[in-house]
């Protein structure tokens, strides 16, 4: 990526659709769950956290117009890439699985943002907005995950689903670190 001539302005904005299109990605995602997971808990904690994520890309919005930007779509992104890595989940189980590396992904760029020096204090208002619901996000997909995984006889399914999209992560966002390194230093 050539960061050359961006602003810190224009380099922000690129930052903030980068999460901009991931929360629409899971919250594109989270809409189709609906569809799958029938139980009345499924459909209240799905509703919810399909409403965070909505509210998390108009956080992004917001704050991307706030610069005087306008939200990019970028076609290369972390969502798309470890879509291309992982293919289609097979199951809920892998489904979910899947939901909770992007969930970890998204928690430790966002905390990882706001320990960066001199980022301004409507960003760290931002930043701290959706960093505040991804833990409750994390728990209850992890333990839907798992309770799926015990239903049909096999939890050691679980752990494997996660080591191997864990694994991919790490080697995507590998791919994507140096290029968001170099946009966080501005």
């Amino acid at each position: 990526m050539d960061l050359s001539g961006m602003s810190a302005a224009e380099k922000q904005v690129l930052i903030f659709s980068f999460y901009r299109d991931a929360e629409l990605r899971g919250a594109r995602l989270l809409f189709n769950l609906l569809g799958h997971i029938k139980d009345a808990d499924s459909q209240l904690k799905l509703s919810k956290h399909l409403a965070d994520e909505t509210r998390h890309a108009w956080l992004w919005t917001r704050r991307i117009t706030d610069l005087g930007g306008t939200p990019m779509l970028p076609a290369d992104g972390y969502q798309r890439r470890i879509g291309l890595r992982t293919g289609v989940p097979k199951s809920i189980i892998e489904i979910l699985g899947l939901t909770v590396v992007v969930e970890e992904r998204a928690h430790s760029r966002y905390t990882a943002h706001a320990a960066l020096p001199n980022v301004d204090p409507e960003t760290l208002e931002t930043l701290k907005a959706v960093t505040e619901d991804e833990a409750w996000h994390l728990s209850w997909i992890e333990k839907k995950m798992r309770d799926f995984a015990r239903e049909e006889g096999n939890e050691k399914q679980a752990d494997e689903i996660l080591e191997r999209y864990r694994q991919i992560d790490r080697e995507v966002y590998a791919t994507l670190a140096a290029d968001e390194a170099e946009l966080m230093r501005s």
